[in-house]
């Protein structure tokens, strides 16, 4: 006979939940980056595995057209825990960051100080393969730069599950958890040359009347996915509960459904889902796995490389599928869908998949680019 060991998901949680929506969150959780320094948009960078010197280094930035460092679009992510899955409400029932959908409005310079104001905006019913009844809890982040400018919105969202419902009746996952399928020397050569031929446009401008509806942009890799690559990305976009000694206990002090003890009946943080292979398994996942935003990251970063430092990307939408659990790699693949006009402007919309070497959807999503045109050139 089955035993719970975690909280469930009640009504009256739900309708404490709803009452908050429409609400502006008050006093929200500190981030991790309130400025774009010049090292926390690097280390933000080198967590997702993102080379372009635009980020990086100063004095090839300092050609560029912004005149210094910028901070790739995604570093936002640094500057809200809201936005990067942490969600109040449904007290230790486990939260699953699942997509994003962004607007960005204007770049995030060197040393801008970077301020957000949120609030719950949905809470949607969901029958899922996972953990069958599941919440998808919607927020929307507003961010704003020292001058009062509108940089960027993004609506986010987790689902809440039971985790012991994904345990033990959850079929998603039943085959593939804590499988280890080494690689051959044959898939780690492709892997490789992938990375070797990775093409990172940068000053050569991509112009709009170059680009060519159905065209294909250049596939990227990304993995194979270790717990070391996730330990990477946390380091560059802080996580939402790793604490240490005094800071750990005072977080559990304010949120006491939040820690879940430890094989030596430490209280802990639920993010090590992503290092615990054993925890990730409790819980119904298929092993430790990478983060949601970081995938995320990965899709703006696939599109960053493309258009080139000339370019700007509007916005993107990604939708998570699955875990990437460690020992997945991960292949990134998009196709110029539209091109059009606004404003004077000039866009191109490209659809975007990631697949994991078994041919399995794991993300896609869709994203909009302002590039150059040759008639304003």
């Amino acid at each position: 006979m089955s035993t719970n060991k975690f909280p469930k998901i009640t009504e009256a949680g739900l309708d404490a939940l709803r009452s908050r929506i429409g609400v502006k969150i008050e006093n929200t959780v500190e981030p991790w980056n309130y400025e774009a320094t010049r090292d926390a948009i690097r280390h933000y960078a080198h967590g997702i595995g993102d080379d372009n010197p635009l980020w990086c280094e100063p004095d090839y930035a300092a050609t560029a057209g912004y005149g210094g460092i910028v901070a790739l679009p995604s570093f936002l992510f640094s500057t809200s825990r809201i936005v990067s899955g942490y969600c109040g409400g449904l007290s230790g029932v486990h939260a699953m960051w699942a997509g994003a959908d962004w607007q960005w409005h204007k770049p995030v310079l060197r040393n801008d100080t970077i301020r957000t104001e949120a609030y719950l905006k949905d809470l949607v019913e969901h029958q899922t393969k996972f953990a069958g009844r599941s919440f998808q809890q919607i927020y929307h982040v507003d961010f704003f730069n020292q001058n009062g400018d509108h940089v960027a919105g993004a609506d986010s969202w987790v689902f809440r599950t039971d985790r012991d419902e994904a345990r033990e009746r959850g079929t998603k996952y039943t085959e593939a958890r804590g499988r280890v399928v080494p690689f051959t020397e044959e898939q780690l050569q492709e892997f490789s040359d992938l990375y070797a031929n990775e093409e990172v446009r940068g000053a050569t401008p991509r112009y709009w009347e170059d680009v060519a509806e159905g065209q294909a942009l250049p596939r990227m890799m990304k993995g194979p996915m270790t717990v070391t690559g996730f330990i990477g990305y946390a380091q560059g976009w802080g996580g939402l509960y790793i604490r240490a000694n005094k800071m750990a206990w005072k977080m559990q002090q304010a949120h006491p459904g939040l820690a879940i003890k430890n094989r030596f009946n430490v209280p802990d943080c639920p993010e090590r889902v992503h290092w615990d292979e054993a925890f990730a398994l409790e819980v119904g996942a298929p092993g430790a796995y990478d983060y949601g935003p970081e995938r995320c990251s990965w899709l703006t970063h696939h599109m960053t490389n493309w258009i080139g430092d000339a370019g700007f990307l509007a916005s993107s939408n990604c939708q998570i599928r699955r875990h990437n659990p460690d020992g997945d790699a991960m292949f990134i693949d998009g196709t110029v869908k539209r091109k059009f006009t606004e404003g004077g402007k000039h866009f191109v919309e490209v659809e975007q998949k990631a697949t994991t070497h078994r041919s399995e959807v794991s993300a896609f999503g869709t994203s909009v680019a302002q590039l150059p045109s040759k008639s304003a050139a």
